[in-house]
């Protein structure tokens, strides 16, 4: 049966739901804990993808290229920390990482929320802080994605990871429009510290969860630890493609992401409550993928549906660069049917293959070897959001945001 799974790896998620009729996710505690805490935190996190945005462009008057730099920076440690964090994260007990880490986040945003308000936050300071929050979000990512195995049995990891997605998407349906509504409301500062909250609670809830701890990698050559990580994943016959396909993806992802916000208030002269509207739409998209992702495995196979979803977010780009900007006059309503579909197609393309991926991903991985697998993948991945953030701002602001949407596609 294992070199069932290593050859035809295709028709993994056949084999591997079939044995889930029976098994009930609710009736396992500590994942309903789990999925409680990570929920809450990601309200937080998509209230401020649009609060930390305009933050930058609207109270501290910050170009396309300086969103890039502040989305870099809080990205840049998954260059310097991540092949580290994954053996770091394979001798250590997750749940300690975790709850540390969503503390230390949460105190973190608090701060910029005081920073802001008293005024003396800069482009800057506000890197160094996002420096030390992308630094928690490596280990926390790294724990958090090899935290699951530990709580469900394997055939429901693709079911756990699916659910895991969904609440995801909802908090992307409903945060960018939370945030919206909150930062028109209160303020970008204050709409931070509701994602502080978020962390800190999301924190004190993961302390209580219970699991069964997976053996602990023993202490050796940091370097051969990490070699044994990146040796899985690029000799894997399978794992190696999936990686640099992933790889290209992100680069462009970010590029997209950087001046997405820009285009919305700019070109097309949203306000921040029909930015968040937008951004929510992708988060629709999401819920509706990842309902059917488990299907879509099970009726095409992993690597069909996968390749799929990825061939969709070309059209999902061109439908947004297509349109109507404020500058001719047109109206916005136009402009907003544009964005709303082009976000739905692209966040639906995300739903379909983010439970597959990481189903697929943790299953053919040995447990003693997930932080530094999930490490290896994510660092590299993040590395593209280096280079792409703020390459993607200055293409915008030297082309364009059209050109660089056209571009990206």
């Amino acid at each position: 049966m294992k070199k069932k799974f290593e050859v035809d790896w295709i028709n993994l998620p056949i084999i591997s739901l079939r044995g889930e009729t029976s098994m009930k996710l609710r009736e396992h505690k500590s994942f309903v804990r789990f999925w409680t805490a990570s929920t809450t935190s990601n309200f937080g996190t998509y209230i401020t993808t649009i609060a930390l945005q305009v933050l930058v462009v609207v109270n501290m008057g910050g170009s396309a290229v300086d969103v890039g730099w502040v989305s870099a920076s809080r990205w840049f440690p998954y260059v310097l920390l991540g092949l580290i964090a994954g053996v770091f994260v394979d001798r250590f007990h997750l749940k300690t990482v975790l709850v540390v880490t969503d503390m230390g986040r949460g105190i973190i945003f608090a701060f910029i929320c005081l920073l802001a308000v008293t005024g003396v936050l800069s482009i800057g300071w506000l890197m160094i802080l996002l420096l030390l929050f992308g630094a928690m979000s490596l280990f926390n990512d790294a724990a958090h994605q090899s935290f699951v195995p530990q709580l469900v049995p394997r055939p429901l990891l693709t079911r756990a990871y699916a659910r895991l997605e969904q609440s995801a998407a909802v908090a992307e349906t409903s945060g960018p429009a939370i945030g919206g509504g909150l930062v028109l409301w209160i303020g970008a500062p204050f709409a931070l510290l509701i994602d502080a909250v978020s962390y800190l609670f999301s924190g004190v809830l993961m302390a209580t969860v219970k699991h069964q701890p997976s053996d602990k990698v023993k202490s050796g050559p940091l370097g051969q630890q990490i070699k044994e990580g990146l040796q899985w994943v690029y000799q894997h016959q399978y794992l190696r493609t999936l990686a640099l396909n992933t790889h290209v993806w992100f680069l462009f992802h970010s590029m997209t992401m950087t001046i997405l916000v820009s285009f919305f208030l700019i070109e097309l002269g949203f306000d921040a409550s029909l930015l968040g509207f937008a951004l929510a739409s992708a988060g629709v998209g999401a819920i509706a993928g990842t309902s059917l992702s488990s299907r879509a495995g099970e009726r095409f196979g992993v690597g069909r549906a996968m390749a799929f979803s990825r061939i969709l977010y070309a059209p999902a780009v061109i439908l947004i660069a297509l349109a109507p900007s404020a500058i001719n006059s047109e109206p916005q309503n136009i402009a907003m049917i544009f964005a709303v579909v082009g976000q739905l197609l692209y966040g639906f393309s995300m739903g379909i293959e983010g439970p597959l991926e990481m189903g697929y991903r943790q299953f053919v991985t040995p447990s003693h070897l997930h932080g530094r697998m999930n490490a290896s993948l994510r660092s590299i991945n993040r590395s593209a959001v280096v280079i792409g953030a703020p390459l993607g701002g200055a293409i915008a602001d030297g082309q364009g945001f059209l050109t660089a949407l056209w571009i990206y596609r």
